[in-house]
């Protein structure tokens, strides 16, 4: 599947629930970041995430903070070394891709990203 239609059905929110794992969901957050631009791309994202959980029966599993706190780091490293596409972005950020561990326990505490107030919203990191 080519990047386009990944990002079409994301969107559209025809794009199977076993196609969308932590890898997909980077990418299309990139996409989101290069296309909408910070801080455009937190709604927009956010707002795209929320409808595929809800089209795939799996609305408990939005995380404000996890789904924030990528598109943070996204935008930060597009800001410093631009990607022109998806395949260099991800040979320089292979660390993004890394579901356990994850870059966000750098950050975060265990505590903390288990909370129902981190799944609510969006919360700054207790361990940085």
């Amino acid at each position: 599947m080519t990047s386009s239609e990944l990002f079409d059905r994301f969107v559209d929110t025809s794009l199977r629930a076993d196609e969308f794992h932590h890898q997909q969901h980077v990418q299309v957050a990139w996409m989101f970041v290069r296309k909408y631009g910070m801080p455009a791309a937190l709604a927009e994202f956010t707002a795209a995430i929320k409808r595929f959980a809800d089209a795939k029966g799996a609305t408990g599993l939005y995380h404000e903070t996890i789904t924030w706190a990528f598109l943070l780091i996204i935008a930060e490293r597009q800001a410093r070394t631009a990607a022109e596409t998806w395949p260099s972005f991800e040979a320089a950020n292979a660390d993004l891709l890394a579901w356990k561990p994850s870059i966000l326990q750098r950050y975060y505490s265990k505590e903390l990203l288990a909370s129902d107030l981190a799944r609510r919203t969006f919360l700054m990191p207790d361990l940085v």
